[in-house]
């Protein structure tokens, strides 16, 4: 697939894949302000919500309670927040925006991973758009965790 969007299905260009569907890819974002962020990504190009088809819709759920049932199992969570914001594309002269989704796992209390603390100063707010990188090794572990979550 040829496309210049950071989400689409092009292997390792918005952080890692963590699983896929026949419509859908999921990355671990780069950023993990928010413990256990993460991107779903449809497979193809399509404007809006309301192109979507129902087979896509239907594995859009499947993916939601997968996605939520893995990070209550590994941390927790108090809420997720799904977002399906397209704004980015349209900072462009010629925007093409693309389905995707930001899986946003929210805290209320602070959880440790491996020894760093993860807060969530947002909490019962929008969450900010503010970057949090962790070491690659800790990361390879989130990835391993989430998948083997992903996959009960």
């Amino acid at each position: 697939m040829s496309s210049n969007c950071e989400y689409c299905a092009i292997p390792g260009y918005y952080g890692e894949i963590l699983h896929e569907t026949a419509h859908w890819i999921i990355f671990l974002a780069p950023s993990q302000r928010y413990l256990g962020t993460c991107v779903v990504s449809l497979k193809r190009k399509c404007r809006d919500l309301l192109e979507l088809t129902p087979d896509e819709w239907k594995e859009f759920g499947y993916i939601v309670t997968k996605m939520e049932d893995a990070l209550l199992n590994v941390f927790n969570p108090t809420l997720f927040n799904w977002s399906c914001f397209k704004n980015a594309a349209f900072r462009s002269k010629d925007p093409q925006p693309e389905i995707h989704w930001h899986f946003i796992p929210r805290y209320q209390y602070p959880v440790e991973f491996q020894g760093i603390n993860f807060e969530d100063p947002d909490f019962g707010y929008i969450p900010q758009p503010i970057e949090r990188k962790i070491p690659p090794e800790l990361m390879e572990k989130l990835m391993e965790l989430i998948k083997s979550n992903l996959e009960k």
